[in-house]
């Protein structure tokens, strides 16, 4: 049996400031840092003591900040992967949302959507974003270990979980698994079908302590 847990990282600077996310490298606020440690205790409570846990990153500030409280109550050291920031916003990135919302180009409801260029000097296309994420799972998903956490951004959730799946990238250009900040999913392999569940999509149960806090 293999579990997939995947965090994606709780209100960091650029949710309270309006600016673009993507590749800015923003930072938890004190309300996010409380709710890494929710993450954390969340993640405790559910992964049997003395099992082996691998622990994986974005190499983004709040999404480490993050991956570090879950790396202190687990004992282990996160493998940071840039593969799995957020899409890259070019030259939006950490600019005010409404310049990059007075720019932005939606992709066609028919037609090339993961090619598709959305109006924004040096920002991904949604077919580099997702050959990155899958890339980085394909390599997650070669180690053995039973228990796996990812810790990454809302956005590119949909790629890892497109991943999981074996949604062909082809495929991927409709596709969107939506979850709040500090969420966590489960995914999960069973041992005799190799099935693979989507076991949970972005849980905030255990942001309601942080909130209390």
């Amino acid at each position: 049996m293999r579990t997939l847990y995947v965090v994606t990282h709780p209100e960091a600077t650029h949710h309270v400031e309006g600016v673009v996310g993507g590749w800015h490298d923003s930072q938890l606020t004190p309300s996010g840092i409380r709710a890494a440690l929710s993450i954390a205790q969340a993640l405790r409570a559910q992964i049997p003591d003395g099992t082996e846990v691998e622990l994986f990153s974005s190499d983004l500030r709040r999404t480490l900040r993050t991956a570090e409280e879950v790396a202190e109550l687990f004992g282990v050291k996160p493998i940071l992967d840039r593969r799995l920031r957020e899409k890259s916003y070019g030259e939006a990135g950490g600019r005010p949302q409404e310049w990059l919302d007075r720019r932005f180009v939606p992709p066609p409801a028919v037609g090339e959507r993961m090619d598709h260029d959305e109006g924004v000097q040096g920002a991904e296309t949604k077919a580099a974003w997702a050959q990155r994420i899958y890339a980085a799972m394909d390599e997650i998903l070669q180690n053995p270990c039973e228990h796996q956490i990812i810790v990454t951004h809302g956005g590119s959730l949909t790629f890892v979980v497109a991943s999981w799946i074996k949604m062909p990238i082809e495929s991927a250009g409709y596709a969107s698994f939506r979850a709040s900040s500090g969420s966590i999913t489960t995914l999960r392999e069973d041992d005799f079908f190799h099935n693979r569940q989507v076991v949970s999509l972005g849980d905030t149960r255990h942001l309601d302590s942080a909130k209390a806090g």
